[in-house]
């Protein structure tokens, strides 16, 4: 489950404490503890895809949005280790 995290964030040069949710440290094992998060992905991946196609993006766009997010994922990886 999420937790609740105070972090500080700049609003127009004002800095102020939010209250965010922030994902677990090791999301596999938050994958183990919900068996629907799978189908959830599935569910939500079609959607976004859906939407997208239904506003006039072309597949080789919807592609290249994947391929970005697929980086942002590895370089978010690739900064530390997980957990």
């Amino acid at each position: 489950m999420a937790q609740a995290a105070t972090q500080p964030t700049s609003i127009s040069g004002k800095n102020r404490v939010v209250q965010s949710t922030q994902a677990p440290a090791n999301p596999a094992a938050d994958s183990n503890r919900d068996p629907n998060r799978e189908k959830a992905l599935q569910i939500l991946s079609k959607s976004i895809y859906k939407e997208l196609r239904e506003n006039g993006y072309e597949p080789k766009q919807i592609v290249a949005l994947a391929t970005e997010i697929v980086s942002l994922v590895t370089t978010d990886i690739g900064d530390g280790p997980l957990g």
